[in-house]
Protein backbone atom coordinates (compact mmCIF):
# COMPACT_ATOMS: atom_id res chain seq x y z
CA UNK A 1 0.00 0.00 0.00
CA UNK A 2 2.61 2.10 0.07
CA UNK A 3 2.45 2.65 -3.76
CA UNK A 4 -0.83 5.06 -2.93
CA UNK A 5 -0.28 9.06 -4.06
CA UNK A 6 -2.06 12.16 -3.48
CA UNK A 7 -1.56 15.59 -4.93
CA UNK A 8 -3.26 18.89 -3.94
CA UNK A 9 -6.50 19.66 -6.15
CA UNK A 10 -7.34 23.30 -7.07
CA UNK A 11 -10.68 23.79 -4.82
CA UNK A 12 -10.39 25.59 -1.81
CA UNK A 13 -13.60 26.08 0.19
CA UNK A 14 -14.41 28.08 2.99
CA UNK A 15 -17.42 27.64 5.07
CA UNK A 16 -18.72 31.31 6.37
CA UNK A 17 -20.83 31.56 8.97
CA UNK A 18 -24.42 33.16 7.71
CA UNK A 19 -23.52 36.27 9.37
CA UNK A 20 -20.42 37.08 7.97
CA UNK A 21 -20.81 35.50 4.48
CA UNK A 22 -22.06 38.67 2.64
CA UNK A 23 -18.63 40.88 3.63
CA UNK A 24 -16.65 38.31 3.29
CA UNK A 25 -17.38 37.91 -0.69
CA UNK A 26 -17.46 41.89 -1.08
CA UNK A 27 -13.83 41.84 0.63
CA UNK A 28 -12.63 39.40 -2.35
CA UNK A 29 -14.82 41.07 -5.22
CA UNK A 30 -14.67 44.75 -3.80
CA UNK A 31 -11.64 44.61 -2.26
CA UNK A 32 -9.24 42.52 -3.33
CA UNK A 33 -10.94 42.65 -7.11
CA UNK A 34 -11.08 38.68 -7.84
CA UNK A 35 -13.33 37.17 -10.15
CA UNK A 36 -16.37 36.37 -8.27
CA UNK A 37 -19.18 34.80 -9.61
CA UNK A 38 -22.50 33.05 -7.46
CA UNK A 39 -23.22 29.92 -8.58
CA UNK A 40 -26.20 27.41 -8.16
CA UNK A 41 -25.98 25.21 -5.51
CA UNK A 42 -27.84 22.36 -3.89
CA UNK A 43 -27.17 21.25 -0.95
CA UNK A 44 -28.28 20.64 2.58
CA UNK A 45 -25.45 22.08 4.42
CA UNK A 46 -24.60 25.21 2.10
CA UNK A 47 -27.21 28.02 1.76
CA UNK A 48 -25.11 29.53 -1.11
CA UNK A 49 -21.68 29.64 -2.87
CA UNK A 50 -19.49 31.80 -4.45
CA UNK A 51 -16.81 30.98 -6.77
CA UNK A 52 -13.45 32.87 -6.92
CA UNK A 53 -11.04 32.54 -9.60
CA UNK A 54 -7.67 32.60 -6.99
CA UNK A 55 -4.35 32.20 -9.65
CA UNK A 56 -4.35 28.53 -10.89
CA UNK A 57 -6.99 27.24 -7.80
CA UNK A 58 -10.97 28.17 -7.28
CA UNK A 59 -11.85 29.36 -3.70
CA UNK A 60 -15.37 28.57 -3.04
CA UNK A 61 -17.04 30.61 -0.57
CA UNK A 62 -19.66 28.64 1.30
CA UNK A 63 -22.37 29.98 2.93
CA UNK A 64 -22.86 28.21 6.10
CA UNK A 65 -26.01 28.81 8.02
CA UNK A 66 -25.10 27.12 11.51
CA UNK A 67 -21.50 27.64 11.96
CA UNK A 68 -20.15 29.87 14.55
CA UNK A 69 -16.36 30.54 12.75
CA UNK A 70 -15.03 30.15 9.45
CA UNK A 71 -13.30 26.35 7.80
CA UNK A 72 -11.48 26.21 5.26
CA UNK A 73 -11.46 22.75 3.24
CA UNK A 74 -8.99 21.13 0.93
CA UNK A 75 -9.07 19.03 -2.15
CA UNK A 76 -6.93 15.83 -2.34
CA UNK A 77 -6.40 13.63 -5.34
CA UNK A 78 -5.84 10.43 -5.93
CA UNK A 79 -5.69 7.78 -8.89
CA UNK A 80 -7.72 4.94 -7.10
CA UNK A 81 -10.10 6.50 -4.10
CA UNK A 82 -10.74 2.91 -2.49
CA UNK A 83 -7.21 2.15 -2.13
CA UNK A 84 -6.47 5.59 -0.97
CA UNK A 85 -9.57 5.29 1.55
CA UNK A 86 -8.21 1.87 2.48
CA UNK A 87 -4.51 2.94 3.04
CA UNK A 88 -5.41 5.93 5.16
CA UNK A 89 -7.79 3.77 7.43
CA UNK A 90 -4.95 1.52 8.17
CA UNK A 91 -3.15 4.37 9.47
CA UNK A 92 -5.84 5.57 11.66
CA UNK A 93 -7.69 8.19 9.43
CA UNK A 94 -11.39 7.77 9.17
CA UNK A 95 -13.74 9.04 6.47
CA UNK A 96 -16.31 11.63 7.87
CA UNK A 97 -18.71 11.27 4.75
CA UNK A 98 -21.10 12.49 7.19
CA UNK A 99 -20.06 15.99 6.98
CA UNK A 100 -21.61 16.94 3.86
CA UNK A 101 -23.29 15.67 1.25
CA UNK A 102 -20.93 14.72 -1.54
CA UNK A 103 -20.80 12.27 -4.49
CA UNK A 104 -20.55 8.39 -3.62
CA UNK A 105 -17.22 7.97 -5.41
CA UNK A 106 -15.27 10.65 -3.00
CA UNK A 107 -14.41 10.70 0.90
CA UNK A 108 -14.50 13.67 3.42
CA UNK A 109 -11.52 12.95 5.93
CA UNK A 110 -9.80 15.10 8.60
CA UNK A 111 -6.20 15.67 9.30
CA UNK A 112 -5.60 15.51 13.15
CA UNK A 113 -6.15 19.33 13.46
CA UNK A 114 -9.36 19.23 11.97
CA UNK A 115 -8.75 20.57 8.75
CA UNK A 116 -11.10 18.97 6.22
CA UNK A 117 -9.96 17.29 3.21
CA UNK A 118 -12.10 16.10 0.11
CA UNK A 119 -10.27 13.27 -1.87
CA UNK A 120 -11.69 12.74 -5.12
CA UNK A 121 -10.45 10.57 -8.19
CA UNK A 122 -7.47 12.77 -10.34
CA UNK A 123 -9.60 12.68 -13.14
CA UNK A 124 -12.59 14.01 -11.98
CA UNK A 125 -14.20 17.35 -11.65
CA UNK A 126 -15.94 17.99 -8.46
CA UNK A 127 -16.01 21.23 -7.65
CA UNK A 128 -16.25 22.11 -3.55
CA UNK A 129 -18.56 24.81 -3.45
Amino acid sequence: MSNIKFTGGINIAVKIPKSKYEKTVSFYKDILKLEVTEKPIDNPTVSRTHEVKFGNNTVWLDCVDNYTHSETWLEIKTPDVEKATEYLRNNGIETCDELEKIPNENHWIMDPSGTVFIIGKESSEYSLG
